[in-house]
């Protein structure tokens, strides 16, 4: 669990930097129970990847960072990287999976970044590794680092601020740093709240993992779900999962389309399907809290993927 005054300090090493996102209720009364977003996709960079992203350099000497720095993401994290070493004055590589999107790496480009380009089980390695053949600069882990959770946690502090009787919070699932960040704040805080994790079906080792007792292995299907879902989870991330998290849910990529596009339509929100699958799983009659917080961690999605939705397809 990451320290509460942790997650506190981050807050203020953070604050001016970040946006304070809104938390509104999701005009949808079929739902029966009152769901709420709490809009990260509003953050400079679209996503909550800049909690992480400015604590982590608010953490580290600049000696540390002149030669540059590195990192592994399938691109809300390298645009966090890259907005966080452009306010720095430091050169960013990112190394991305082959079938990342072109909005994220449009965006990665117009921090300042640069990307390179590897299979997805490179990537993986490189992730793992905390390290990638012939580039230098130092290894921001997008998930794994302690200040990274503590700053996505600082979420959990405004959550119970503006809801104090939230009952149970949704968090999308990918490499876990959003997760446990939360969890661990409101643990602390509000140790009756459940946490849920949501999975895409097509990539989602947590749901057996949890149901096992032990790290699963999972076969992967890339999807336009692009922000979450891997073959396995990290190692140092599964004791947070099992202590922290109540339960984890996946969400089919129709349903989590389907979460797309009622966001847009019910609340004017744009979400990319990582995003909107929290609300795909507060949706599905899985989660029984009725008052309940969806992260909606980022909105950074091809605008052809969500025209495609907005018709009623499913990419």
């Amino acid at each position: 669990m990451i320290p509460l005054a942790d997650i506190e300090a981050a807050r203020d090493a953070i604050r001016g930097k970040v946006l304070r996102t809104p938390l509104v209720r999701l005009n949808y009364p079929e739902a029966g129970k009152e769901i709420y977003l709490k809009l990260e996709n509003l953050q400079p960079i679209g996503s909550f990847k800049i909690r992480g992203a400015a604590n982590a350099f608010a953490r580290v000497r600049r000696s540390d960072i002149e030669d540059g720095v590195l990192t592994a993401s399938a691109g809300n994290w390298a645009q966090g990287l890259a907005w966080a070493a452009r306010e720095a004055g430091v050169p960013a590589t990112i190394i991305v999976p082959e079938e990342a999107p072109k909005t994220k790496l449009a965006a990665i480009e117009r921090l300042g970044a640069r990307y390179v380009k590897a299979p997805f089980d490179r990537w993986w390695q490189c992730m793992t590794e905390r390290r990638y053949e012939g580039v230098k600069g130092r290894f921001f882990h997008p998930v794994e680092d302690e200040p990274v959770m503590a700053g996505n946690g600082t979420i959990a502090l405004e959550i119970v601020e503006d809801l104090p009787d939230v009952e149970a919070v949704v968090v999308p699932w990918g490499g876990g740093g959003l997760a446990t960040g939360i969890a661990s704040g409101l643990r602390q805080l509000r140790p009756k709240v459940e946490i849920h994790a949501a999975e895409v079906e097509t990539a989602a080792p947590l749901t057996p993992s949890l149901d096992a007792g032990e790290v699963k292995r999972v076969d992967r299907k890339a999807s336009f779900v692009d922000g979450i879902g891997s073959t396995t989870l990290l190692p140092k991330m599964w004791p947070f999962a099992r202590d922290l998290l109540t339960d984890a849910h996946t969400a089919s990529v129709a349903e989590i389309a389907s979460a797309v596009r009622l966001l847009v339509e019910r609340n004017r929100v744009v979400a990319e399907g990582a995003a909107a699958s929290s609300v795909a799983v507060a949706l599905s009659g899985n989660v029984e809290a009725s008052k309940i917080v969806c992260i909606v961690s980022g909105g950074n999605i091809d605008t052809e993927v969500l025209r495609k939705i907005l018709a009623g397809e499913t990419p």
